[in-house]
């Protein structure tokens, strides 16, 4: 099994962006990952509906669209509308997360739930079934470039075994600090997904690191 790869919009170059995602578009990629922080939620600001949609526009990957924002209910059709494929809340900033999971569904985009480092996964059990995707953070949400927490493959595999005692098909995302160095054995402890923002952009040759990550089998 291959990982599916999500390199993150969030380390490209903004004042090239059609560049960067038409770069995204001929690799391996098979998704485009959109970080949106608020700088509530989050200690960081990035941007919001209008650069989804730039991004959309001259994207032929589907936009794997994470909201690091407080109140994400209010903002999902607009994101739907703008592109997303998929809508990544997080669990602590949704006070009714069974409700704003099932409407993602009901607008046409899969859901995911997104968990902080310090967010237990039991903390899904009741809805695990409404799940897309679970984006775990192996790093503290907010800024790129982070160090990876090495924790993160505990959590990964404890997922995943919860994943299927449940029977649920939900896929495992993992977000920040994903390298060479740490990509395979995530997905050997059962990562599906894997975010990749510094690690494919600062690359002399982000097509290449796209494509070994993307090479990793288990």
């Amino acid at each position: 099994m291959n990982p599916q790869i999500a390199p993150s919009i969030l380390a490209a170059d903004f004042s090239n962006l059609q560049r960067e995602v038409e770069l995204l578009n001929a690799s391996a990629a098979d998704f485009i990952h959109v970080d949106v922080m608020d700088g509530i939620f989050v200690p960081n600001i990035s941007f919001g509906i209008p650069v989804t949609e730039a991004i959309h526009r001259h994207a032929t990957k589907p936009l794997d669209v994470h909201l690091m924002i407080v109140n994400p209910e209010l903002y999902l059709e607009p994101f739907v509308k703008a592109g997303a494929s998929i809508v990544t809340v997080h669990l602590e900033a949704c006070t009714h997360l069974h409700r704003t999971l099932q409407e993602i569904k009901r607008l046409g985009a899969s859901a995911g739930v997104a968990l902080n480092p310090h967010t237990p996964i039991e903390l899904l059990t009741e809805v695990l079934e409404e799940v897309d995707v679970v984006c775990v953070m192996s790093v503290n949400p907010g800024f790129g470039g982070q160090k990876f927490i090495e924790n993160s493959y505990t959590k990964v595999a404890n997922l995943k075994n919860m994943i299927l005692k449940k029977g649920s098909k939900a896929l495992i995302e993992v977000d920040g600090g994903v390298s060479e160095q740490n990509a395979r054995r995530l997905v050997e402890a059962g990562a599906d997904i894997l975010v990749a923002g510094s690690f494919v952009f600062k690359a002399p040759d982000p097509i290449a690191a796209i494509a070994s990550l993307k090479s990793i089998t288990i």
